[in-house]
């Protein structure tokens, strides 16, 4: 039985959203440098991604991205794998998940009278199967119906093997999200939107992200949240803002540490600006955020310091 994203935000207040998965297999020892990046740790650690999500949950995350960003079918096929074992490797990181948030829930969470933690399952634009950093760009140049193709079977795979809700996630592009979530509608499931933007007020191809909250809302009775990941710390309390005005759906914000990603070298370079991440998530829920965590670079002790922030906004504000 699925629960639902208003059951935990009942239970939760704000909600706390893991962290990066690649940066927390890399600290267990796993080599992501490979086009599937943590795709390839479905297929060859999997008990690293089974760890990754119960260190989150001890950390404090009241829900878990599965570690299928980057795992398609055509990229897995491209690797030598048969569609029968791409399509259950995608299954599988869902199962992992799952597995990890039941365990933890045996050992520690029930009696800590933690909530219930959901799984999204985790939906990467185009650009990620690319592998050439086009999620931070769009513009990919191909049809609605080779997005189609590409994201119909990997959503219908995870919304079958038991995630509470699906993650379109780092969308650079209003029009690929439309795609997507015209599949979640087709296949009845909850669906949560995450751009990925350029600026206080634009997603990465331009388009201002409070127009797009305003037609994805409208358009799609299955959406149940609108929000930002992927995107630079300093950015993101004037895109909660600019969400807030275009529609009146809960927004979620996890965005990077601060560094900056070389697509060309595949490394990221740069530090924060200073403010700690605990400081930017209290910001962020006084700016009206109904979920907080981390993308890239982000580990548990980021998680660890949103759910102090949240403690802090709910006694002082």
């Amino acid at each position: 039985m699925r629960t639902s994203l208003q059951e935990t935000l009942q239970k939760t207040g704000v909600m706390v959203i893991d962290g990066s998965m690649s940066t927390a297999l890399e600290q267990l020892g796993c080599d992501l440098n490979d086009s599937l990046w943590t795709a390839k740790a479905l297929d060859q650690q999997p008990e690293l991604v089974r760890q990754v999500h119960e260190n989150y949950f001890i950390a404090g995350a009241d829900c878990g991205i599965t570690c299928s960003y980057q795992a398609t079918i055509p990229g897995l096929m491209a690797k030598g794998h048969t569609l029968a074992e791409a399509e259950n490797l995608i299954t599988r990181s869902v199962e992992l998940f799952l597995e990890a948030r039941e365990l933890w829930w045996q050992r520690s969470g029930r009696a800590e009278g933690r909530a219930w933690p959901l799984c999204l399952g985790a939906v990467g634009p185009y650009g990620a199967y690319l592998a050439d950093g086009s999620e931070y760009r769009g513009n990919y140049g191909v049809s609605e119906d080779v997005l189609r193709d590409f994201h119909r079977r990997r959503m219908e795979l995870l919304w079958q093997a038991g995630a509470d809700l699906l993650l379109i996630e780092t969308q650079p592009s209003l029009s690929e999200a439309k795609v997507e979530l015209s599949i979640a509608e087709e296949l009845g499931a909850e669906a949560w939107v995450s751009f990925s933007c350029r600026d206080g007020s634009r997603i990465q191809e331009g388009d201002r992200i409070r127009d797009c909250a305003a037609e994805l809302e409208q358009t799609y009775p299955h959406l149940r949240m609108v929000g930002v990941n992927c995107t630079p710390p300093q950015f993101v309390e004037h895109l909660i803002g600019e969400i807030k005005a275009g529609c009146h759906l809960p927004v979620a914000v996890y965005p990077n540490s601060g560094e900056t990603y070389d697509p060309g070298t595949k490394t990221w370079h740069g530090s924060r600006d200073g403010l700690a991440f605990g400081d930017y998530a209290r910001r962020w829920m006084r700016a009206g955020a109904n979920a907080v965590g981390g993308c890239c670079r982000t580990v548990d002790s980021h998680v660890r310091e949103v759910v102090r922030a949240r403690e802090l906004f709910e006694k002082l504000g």
